[in-house]
């Protein structure tokens, strides 16, 4: 098994930046694909961005070109560098990881980590 425990949320302004981490921990060797998306109030989760183990990445459409994914495999850690944020980016952020390397991965999750974003 495989257990990611997201950290680094908290409130900031509108055009402020925070820095989310996924640690991985258990059967890493498992993982290739990873991902990040949220969550917020009254809304379904949404897919943000996902990288692959050799490092290609995708972003959704709304967060392009504000935020970065990353991974560093030395230290089993993912993180996702949010620039710009705005309100409408308040979430519960959640990481993913999955056996594969597919776009959207999902065989494991972390509990969440909340961001807001205040105008």
């Amino acid at each position: 098994q495989v257990q990611l425990v997201e950290s680094g949320g908290g409130l900031v302004q509108a055009g402020g930046s925070l820095r989310l981490s996924c640690a991985a921990s258990g059967s890493i060797f498992m993982i290739r694909a990873m991902g990040w998306y949220r969550q917020a109030p009254g809304k379904q989760r949404e897919y943000v961005a996902h990288i692959t183990s050799g490092g290609s990445t995708a972003y959704a459409d709304s967060i392009k070109g504000r935020f970065t994914i990353s991974r560093d495999n030395a230290k089993n850690t993912m993180y996702l560098q949010m620039n710009s944020l705005k309100p409408e980016d308040t979430a519960v952020y959640y990481c993913a990881a999955d056996r594969l390397n597919r776009p959207r991965p999902n065989d494991y999750w972390g509990q969440g980590t909340q961001v807001t974003v205040s105008s």
